[in-house]
């Protein structure tokens, strides 16, 4: 009993740590939620503003006696103020929002595993050197040099190389969009300030761009965000998200995708509805960029499963009767000689009925190939793996068909 002890003592002292941790990322969460609402009333507020301001700036437009430029000037910069500060909000409120999804998340598992670890009998949980001092001689322990610690490391490296990757595409990400859009946005503001004690009337055109500009950003940047991790999806569930994702994607591709889901939708755990979503957007973006002109998207919901399938109309030329066509392109193309005549020599007769026949069976073999050679997959392979594996991660059946036209994944409904 006394060699339990250590490990009893471990096992308590880590529930414990676990339940502290809980109650810390609680606190931070209440915190958050104050200044989710701060942020919403001071939103608020610049909003009203804005649009008091640039109704301000419209009624000094259309008035029709003479404005001076100061009072021009002071309407611009109380709308380029609001509009900014109100912008500002905004992006704040995604931030706030989407930490406060990321804590619950971690406050959740934390306290469920700190729970499970105080439910576990006394001493279940072995320190690492008695395990090791029990072990055989020659015995697998998972410490050594050549066990399962450095499989553990091996696994360790991997997960901190992905999540670099991740960080270098996030970054990359907001360099190129987010980043260059406010860039844009405070050189368009140094333009209206010049222009406001110069040339009001243009300054005011030069507003509306500034304006514009902001609108634009913010739009692309909650797309950024429902990119990286759709907040719709923890608070609404699969079917929103995937009719949402349908939609967006068939907007900027100008490809027409249909989304519909028959029968009662259910919430899904947390990491098979991570991966289900992963899946049928990757999906999706491959069959786009294998330029296909229509896409299909249905979900069936069972008391058991659910069953995501996405058609893929083929691009011209990839159908699989593309194939027939070429053969018979092939023995269209394929010349018609006319038969020697009988004033030629002998030996000149037989030499040309001797090149037509190599002809129309050179054009025979052409055709023969072309018909036998398979379309062309729509979905891209490296899309295809990136499917299979996350989908296997999350217990997911996938099934792809033969010429890739249609992908198929099957996951099972809690009881």
């Amino acid at each position: 009993m006394a060699a339990d002890e250590p490990a009893a003592d471990l096992q308590t002292r880590l529930a414990a740590e676990l339940a502290d941790e809980a109650g810390r990322l609680g606190k931070e969460l209440d915190e958050i939620g104050l200044l989710i609402g701060q942020a919403r009333n001071e939103a608020a507020r610049h909003d009203a503003r804005r649009a008091s301001a640039e109704q301000r700036l419209t009624e000094l437009q259309q008035a029709r006696r003479d404005v001076s430029a100061d009072e021009m000037s002071q309407a611009l910069t109380a709308l380029l103020t609001a509009t900014r500060r109100a912008a500002l909000m905004e992006g704040q409120i995604d931030v706030l929002e989407g930490k406060q999804k990321t804590v619950v998340r971690m406050r959740d598992r934390i306290a469920d595993l700190g729970q499970q670890l105080g439910a576990l009998p006394p001493g279940t949980l072995v320190a690492g050197g008695s395990a090791a001092s029990a072990a055989e001689p020659g015995e697998d322990t998972g410490h050594g040099a050549g066990g399962t610690g450095s499989g553990t490391g091996r696994a360790a490296a991997s997960v901190l190389d992905a999540q670099e990757e991740m960080r270098r595409g996030i970054a990359r990400a907001m360099h190129d969009g987010p980043a260059q859009s406010l860039t844009n946005i405070i050189l368009q503001a140094q333009i209206v300030q010049r222009l406001m004690s110069t040339d009001p009337s243009r300054a005011a055109h030069e507003v509306d761009q500034l304006v514009a500009m902001v609108e634009q950003t913010l739009e692309a940047t909650k797309s950024f965000i429902f990119d990286v991790r759709p907040m719709v999806l923890d608070d609404l569930g699969l079917v929103p998200t995937l009719r949402r994702v349908a939609r967006d994607r068939g907007r900027r591709s100008q490809v027409p995708i249909d989304f519909d889901s028959v029968g009662a939708d259910r919430r899904l755990p947390d990491d098979v509805e991570s991966a289900l979503f992963r899946c049928t957007d990757e999906a999706i973006t491959g069959y786009l960029e294998a330029a296909s002109p229509h896409l299909v998207m249905r979900m069936d919901w069972t008391d058991h499963d659910v069953t995501t399938r996405i058609t893929a109309t083929p691009p011209a030329g990839s159908s699989p009767g593309a194939a027939e066509g070429s053969a018979a392109a092939h023995e269209k193309a394929a010349p018609e000689l006319e038969p020697p005549s009988a004033d030629l020599p002998p030996a000149l007769a037989a030499m040309i009925a001797e090149r037509a026949e190599a002809t129309r069976a050179s054009a025979a073999q052409a055709a023969a190939a072309a018909a036998a050679r398979p379309a062309p997959t729509l979905l891209p392979a490296r899309t295809w793996q990136a499917i299979q594996v996350r989908a296997a991660a999350a217990g997911i059946r996938v099934v792809l068909t033969d010429d890739g036209g249609a992908l198929t994944l099957v996951a099972r409904l809690p009881a």
